[in-house]
């Protein structure tokens, strides 16, 4: 007798007792199966078949199941191919079985080499022995030395008309595109939660087993997709109930946390609540929880969460409990996406973490501290509001200071990237022009470095703004002291500049003294005053306390954040024009 047989004296599994035997039995799979109906109806069977998609969606069982309806003979022996085999005939009986000569299953994963499929080769030039087609079944072909598939090519694009072949994997990217191209191919798809929960029902049902709802949601959960898993998850959850199984049951078998005391984690540690996270993570695993299945459902939980922000309808799951529905909808409105994008993060490199420790508890409790003490900081947003809300700190006897100076403006960014807006600043007495009349317009130093900017001269520029030490000015005259590393023909290039762009002669002098910081130097200065000012601050302090390695890397004035806001927006439209409006 086969395995696939009931035996008088043992217990058959359920995923062996109740794997399709016709397409009606197929479930999630009515693209496939319409398909093949039509081709069989149309008598257009194709030469060679392959079937492709993740584990258990019945690749090798649709492949018997073409095999049995090309064979079937019907009960009265005179049917032709179908896709409702009679399941009585000998050849159905005989493939049900595993037993067929003229039907043969050939595992690639341990027969790779060129030598086995020789021997198919070999062989399909006899006629079979006793059914219309003589049918090669090969699972995870994808595991085929290349030299096999070389082999086999010229076989699979010209195959007598006796022969069928019919190909099943789980990486279909790994067989060759010469193969894929000789085959009739078909994607067998994840099936989804609704049609899963039905099917375990059903069986449960034929099997006499009382299984909660929520405990088949679990299962189906678990499955993720593959009805081979949900149908195994659903034998071990039957005897582990013994009769009448609840989802504590489930969730004990599968070394599942409870997810209501998940997502009670999961507030916990957006509160910054440490002590308490530390607690539930204990009690979750003095009840049998993993450590590494928490942190999963916590990375699930922020996936989910982050998905129904983006796309609401996505909570309408029926292996989510009303309950979890409900708690992960107030979530998605009250959390930014920032904070999901951070938590995300962190729990991914919590898993590689806790997966690489010797003791997986202590791994979950430091990851556990650490997303507490992230999770409570204030975006860069909130930090803005409350350092703009908070009143400056008393500056120093006889002079100004803190927060609100002009400089600051009362909205300093201890996030960024070094960026300080602002000009050479007032450190300059523009003198009043002494020239020509066709000088005038340079009236300061300040009008010859954007002079330079709008010719686009970017060398000259930062040579400017780097090495010119300013020590006198006047139109048509500039005198300075050049700064270390500075070109030595630095004048003679600004002069002859100059000239150029203004037909006027210009004086460009070096000399030894007297000079003012650079542009440059200037603004180095002003801005690690800014952010020795922001420093002191005590929420930045707070940002330091907790990140020592933390870096200022751009302030903003509040004026500079509105004109960046300004020049963001777009400008408004009186009238709408209507192109297909009539003159």
């Amino acid at each position: 007798m086969s395995d696939d047989s009931t035996q008088t004296t043992g217990y058959q599994v359920l995923a062996r007792k109740y794997r399709p035997e016709t397409f009606a039995d197929l479930v999630g799979q009515d693209a496939m199966v319409r398909t093949l109906k039509n081709a069989f109806d149309a008598d257009r069977i194709a030469q060679a078949f392959i079937m492709t998609g993740i584990r258990g969606t019945g690749k090798t069982t649709t492949a018997r199941i073409i095999a049995k309806g090309m064979n079937c003979i019907g009960e009265d022996g005179t049917g032709g191919p179908t896709t409702e085999p009679c399941g009585k005939c000998e050849h159905c009986r005989a493939i049900m079985e595993g037993r067929h000569v003229d039907v043969m299953e050939m595992d690639a994963a341990s027969r790779t080499g060129v030598g086995d499929i020789r021997e198919i080769i070999d062989s399909v030039h006899y006629r079979a022995a006793s059914a219309r087609y003589k049918i090669y079944i090969i699972d995870e072909v994808h595991m085929l030395s290349t030299s096999a598939f070389n082999a086999l090519l010229k076989t699979l694009e010209e195959p007598p008309a006796h022969v069928k072949f019919i190909f099943a994997t789980t990486e279909i990217r790994r067989v060759p595109v010469t193969v894929l191209s000789r085959c009739q191919r078909f994607d067998l798809r994840r099936i989804e939660p609704e049609v899963m929960i039905a099917l375990m029902r059903k069986i449960a049902t034929s099997e006499g087993a009382e299984i909660a709802d929520d405990a088949l949601a679990l299962i189906t959960r678990a499955a993720e997709g593959s009805a081979r898993d949900a149908t195994s998850l659903l034998d071990q959850a039957i005897s582990h109930g013994a009769g009448e199984t609840t989802a504590d049951q489930v969730r004990a078998m599968l070394g599942l946390a409870d997810r209501g005391r998940v997502l009670d984690l999961y507030d916990m540690i957006l509160r910054g609540d440490a002590g308490g996270a530390l607690n539930e993570l204990s009690a979750q695993y003095a009840d049998g929880a993993d450590p590494m299945a928490v942190l999963r459902d916590l990375a699930e939980i922020t996936h989910w969460v982050s998905v129904v922000k983006i796309t609401p309808e996505s909570a309408d799951d029926p292996t989510i409990s009303p309950d979890e529905r409900a708690r992960g909808q107030a979530m998605a409105e009250k959390l930014p996406m920032r904070v999901m994008t951070r938590m995300w993060q962190m729990l991914l490199k919590a898993l590689e973490e806790v997966a690489a420790a010797p003791n997986a508890m202590m791994a979950a409790e430091m990851a556990i501290i650490r997303l507490t003490h992230v999770a409570d900081l204030p975006s860069p947003e909130e930090l803005v509001k409350k350092l703009q809300d908070t009143p400056p700190p008393p500056g120093p006897p006889g002079g100004g200071g803190g927060m609100n100076t002009p400089q600051m403006g009362g909205a300093t960014q201890a996030y960024a990237t070094a960026q300080v807006a602002g000009g050479p600043g007032g450190t300059v007495t523009a003198l009043a022009p002494q020239a020509d009349q066709a000088l005038a317009r340079f009236a300061t130093f300040d009008h010859v470095v954007d002079l330079i900017q709008k010719n686009r001269d970017g060398l000259l520029l930062n040579n400017v703004k780097k090495y010119v030490r300013l020590a006198a000015y006047q139109p048509g005259r500039i005198e300075f002291v050049p700064a270390p590393n500075a070109p030595q023909d630095l004048s003679q290039r600004l002069g002859s500049a100059l000239q150029r762009w203004t037909g006027n002669r210009w004086a460009v002098i070096l000399v030894n003294e007297g000079g003012a910081p650079s542009i440059f130097e200037v603004e180095d200065a002003e801005n690690e005053a800014l952010r020795a000012e922001a420093r002191k601050h005590p929420l930045v302090k707070a940002v330091f306390d907790a990140f020592p390695k933390a870096k200022i890397t751009d302030i903003k004035t509040q004026k500079e954040i509105a004109q960046e806001a300004q020049a963001e927006a777009l400008p408004e439209v009186e009238d709408e024009w209507d192109p297909f409006e009539e003159d």
